[in-house]
């Protein structure tokens, strides 16, 4: 039987673009970012892991503070968070969006301002609430009507906390349906079209307990297009004209969120924060001039945006292998440390380094180490046709919304995190171990 060979590849240009500035090529197939070698890191502290480039999320953090000097640019800590990512977003000057009274409490603990942050959440814990108003966060964002009741009994005569009411304001935007967040037919906010939103910004008002700063929308994911967020502004500035005239109240605030879409892959799109800020402050001013209101402060939430082009996941391929037409390239990771191509199709572009190829590129599917059939990586790219066990990949857009999402399936432990910077590496977060998964299982 002749044996189905994979499709060949025109030689791919060396392309870069996607990964963080600092990356730099070294000889015989090496690269190094932050001034550090990859295959280095790997060695040191072993694959799978996650490599994170201080100066790259810095930068990104000057870049969205230059691009909107008169609003609050609060980072969305879902997208990865730990306690020296803490540091580096306060010490740039940026707020923190929360989701949870884990992640305010890591913030809180690693010393950031309670009064900086915002949490939101579609359907907040009693703990949740709890640790907000008992730490004394700055905005809450309320999600449902329920939340206004409970949130006001909470906080009690002797106080006012300053809320937003997040309303779904019907603009359909994002990547994959999945991270759309900005109609209908999902589970946040409150609807502008049938009435909800109007009803809770009503019984915020008539709560003594309760100070009403603004709106809160969040439109999707991986938006690449400015027009969606144009359409956003319009219709909130519509609601809150529609405030004003019913209830006599002008609100200070208006939070877009972010979702803010960046490249994974060489030739993709991203969003220009320059561009966006530029057309969304002249949008805003002139929406409200037409409304006859003054303009809000402007609230933006970038996570993605600034976290993943910081980060690159590192991979050792342990198997190698033909079925059908297509090739297999298995690596010590999978799923359980980037479950984003499963959940949302995400696309990735792995790269082989540490050594110079002998063969030109052919199509080759990357797939993790787990027990499903969905555990792909990364599907028909790109690697050199010597590609072999002990190999090292690496996979840049790494730094957001895997760490984060990581899990411990087939008791794999979650891999560590390690920064760069000027030329050293140090260890943020440290391996899973199998005494971790063993010490958390109490039963008998």
């Amino acid at each position: 039987m002749t044996e189905l060979l994979p499709t060949r590849l025109p030689t791919a240009p060396d392309d870069l673009s996607v990964w963080p500035a600092s990356t730099a090529r070294l000889p015989h197939g090496h690269l190094s970012v932050g001034g550090v070698s990859l295959a280095e890191t790997a060695d040191r502290f072993d694959t799978p892991a996650y490599v994170v480039d201080e100066d790259e999320i810095r930068t990104r953090c000057r870049t969205y503070r230059a691009a909107f000097p008169a609003a609050d640019v609060l980072y969305a800590a879902k997208a990865f968070l730990c306690r020296a990512m803490v540091r580096w977003i306060d010490e740039e000057g940026l707020g923190l969006d929360v989701c949870s009274a884990g992640e305010l409490d890591l913030a809180h603990a690693a010393g950031f301002p309670p009064e900086r942050m915002v949490l939101h959440g579609n359907a907040k814990s009693p703990g949740d609430l709890a640790t907000a108003l008992r730490l004394g966060v700055g905005r809450i964002v309320v999600d449902s009507p329920s939340e206004i009741a409970r949130i006001a009994a909470l906080t009690g005569s002797a106080r006012r906390q300053k809320v937003m009411v997040r309303v779904v304001p019907g603009v359909a935007a994002g990547g994959h349906e999945k991270i759309r967040t900005g109609t209908e037919d999902q589970k946040f906010g409150l609807s502008l079209t049938d009435g909800s939103a109007q009803h809770a910004i009503a019984r915020v008002i008539g709560q003594s307990s309760l100070e009403l700063t603004g709106l809160h929308c969040h439109i999707g994911s991986q938006i690449t297009d400015v027009k969606p967020y144009l359409v956003a502004v319009r219709r909130m500035v519509g609601l809150m004209a529609r405030v004003h005239e019913s209830h006599g109240v002008t609100l200070p605030e208006l939070d877009l969120g972010g979702g803010h879409g960046v490249a994974h892959r060489p030739g993709e799109p991203a969003l220009d924060p320059t561009a966006l800020a530029r057309r969304l402050t002249a949008e805003l001013a002139a929406s409200c001039a037409v409304a006859g209101l003054p303009v809000p402060r402007l609230v933006i939430e970038p996570g993605r945006a600034i976290a993943a082009p910081a980060g690159v996941a590192l991979y050792r391929v342990l198997a190698v292998k033909h079925t059908g037409r297509t090739l297999f390239v298995a690596v010590d990771g999978g799923m359980s440390d980037n479950p984003r191509p499963a959940l949302y199709g995400a696309r990735y572009a792995p790269r082989l380094v540490g050594r110079v190829p002998a063969a030109g590129p052919v199509a080759a599917t990357v797939v993790g180490r787990h027990c499903e059939a969905g555990d792909v990586l990364a599907a028909d790219v790109p690697l050199p046709g010597d590609v072999r066990p002990g190999d090292l990949l690496a996979v840049p857009v790494a730094g957001a919304y895997q760490v984060s999402m990581a899990s411990a399936y087939n008791l794999v432990g979650r891999p560590p995190v390690v920064a760069v910077h000027g030329g050293t590496a140090r260890l943020l977060i440290r391996r899973e171990t199998q005494e971790d998964l063993r010490r958390r299982d109490v039963g008998a």
